[in-house]
């Protein structure tokens, strides 16, 4: 790799879309909510953001626009294993820190019914796996998630293999195989919604491919919308555009369920994409997109240790309704909190270190 190929310009990020990124937090939050009322209602059509899952998709969807933007034109100077170190740089740290705070709230979880469940050897072997993102789905106290100690890491693994995609063949196809692909991929996407009854998986050992198609689709379709200069100028606003994906997860249980959830995923989020990318953003809402961009990943990573707690509590404790209200929300604030503590304290410094090595 020459000197040239190394140099600021080629390795600098772009500038961001500053309401992307702070729709990146609501999604964030959405499903920090969403993974504390699951525990709350079991039944779906009952809970208030019974659709907070899908905002993994929208992330799906956003990447894709966010890797062909910042990448299409950089890539073939830059080359495959400096696309990689960039990705790794920018997502693995949290990977990691997430499976440490998982870890070690599964051995000090206070309410923890089944203590010495695991022997030391499965526990080494589970936390390597995790560390390494590899799927490992043998808890069977944790619904045999694909990383039980940090059960979002799912949605990491098949970033990953997005970008190793992206690298490798994605970034080289035209239009018109990339348009194929999101076609036969929507296909997918339709066919695991109508199988499973919803679009839900991806995290767990009987569900695994559905996540493949999840990102499938939902990648391709941000690698479109950039390509095609699919960008809708409009006035909505962060606050307008929040409120329009708050609507997805707060959406009724329909009786044709898996068709709505197929619709949002194949025509909502791609158009909510189209529409942050082109909305004017009022000054004063310009701190709070920057600061919901930033903690989203820290949040998103971080934040499943303190629900196995949260989950152990409900089952042992089984509070009222007033102690639910107050405990969920006050820990989603301290999760918001805690996200923001790893940002600044370890995210950023820990990816300015390994970025200055790396140059």
């Amino acid at each position: 790799m020459s000197k040239e190929k190394l140099s600021p310009g080629i390795l600098q990020s772009k500038q961001h879309f500053e309401i992307l990124d702070g729709l990146r937090g609501v999604a964030a939050l959405g499903v920090v909510v969403f993974h504390f009322m699951e525990w709350v209602f079991t039944d779906y059509s009952k809970n208030f953001i019974g659709h907070g899952f899908l905002a993994v998709d929208f992330f799906f969807c956003l990447s894709g626009f966010v890797i062909a933007y910042a990448y299409d034109n950089r890539i073939g100077p830059m080359g495959v294993l400096e696309f990689f170190k960039s990705r790794l740089i920018r997502l693995h740290p949290l990977v990691i820190l997430g499976t440490v705070l998982g870890l070690l709230a599964f051995l000090f979880d206070p309410f923890a019914t089944q203590p010495g469940l695991y022997s030391a050897g499965k526990l080494i072997l589970l936390l390597l796996c995790s560390l390494f993102l590899i799927p490992m789905p043998i808890m069977e106290d944790r619904g045999f998630n694909q990383f039980g100690f940090n059960a979002p890491a799912w949605s990491l693994f098949w970033e990953y293999i997005a970008n190793i995609l992206y690298a490798f063949i994605l970034h080289r196809i035209g239009r018109r195989v990339l348009i194929a692909l999101t076609i036969l991929a929507g296909a997918g996407i339709c066919f695991v919604s109508y199988r499973a009854g919803n679009l839900m998986g991806g995290w767990g050992r009987d569900n695994f491919w559905d996540g493949g198609a999840r990102v499938a689709y939902s990648f391709l379709a941000g690698m479109l919308i950039f390509r095609s200069n699919w960008i809708i100028k409009n006035k909505l606003g962060f606050i307008g555009l929040s409120i329009l994906l708050l609507l997805a997860f707060v959406m009724p249980v329909f009786k044709a369920n898996w068709l709505v959830e197929a619709l949002v995923v194949l025509f909502y989020f791609p158009l909510l994409v189209s529409l942050g990318a082109g909305a004017t953003l009022v000054p004063g809402f310009k701190k709070l997109c920057v600061f919901s961009g930033k903690i989203s990943y820290p949040l998103y990573m971080t934040h499943y240790s303190v629900i196995w707690i949260f989950g152990n509590y409900l089952i042992t404790h089984k509070p009222g309704t007033k102690e639910l209200a107050l405990v969920i929300s006050g820990g989603t604030i301290l999760l918001v909190g805690i996200a923001w503590l790893v940002m600044k304290y370890y995210d950023i410094p820990v990816r300015k270190y390994l970025a200055s090595k790396r140059r």
